[in-house]
């Protein structure tokens, strides 16, 4: 199983790898990883993905209580899971 933060890792490491890609950045032309984020004016992918969380938390959180997306957040899940959506959002 993999965990949340090697999740992450795994994330950005495919992200940095499609834009080398893309700007056929070679594995022997060392181009740092931070360079190549100054090159392209991109954000990290699992800073996008964790601006969309919080923006759907917080469409989520204005909904009246008895709105089927807030009772479902909200309800304790069955089993306690190790990651929660409301964890990662935390």
């Amino acid at each position: 199983m993999v965990s949340h933060q090697g999740g992450t890792r795994r994330i950005d490491a495919l992200d940095q790898w499609c834009l080398r890609t893309l700007l056929r950045i070679k594995w022997h032309q060392f181009v740092h990883n931070e360079e190549l984020r100054r090159m392209t004016k991109q954000p990290n992918l699992t800073a996008i993905i964790q601006l969309w969380r919080l923006s759907l938390f917080g469409h989520i959180a204005y909904m009246d209580d008895d709105a089927d997306a807030k009772m479902i957040l909200t309800a304790p899940p069955p089993e306690h899971p190790r990651i929660t959506w409301l964890n990662t959002v935390q």
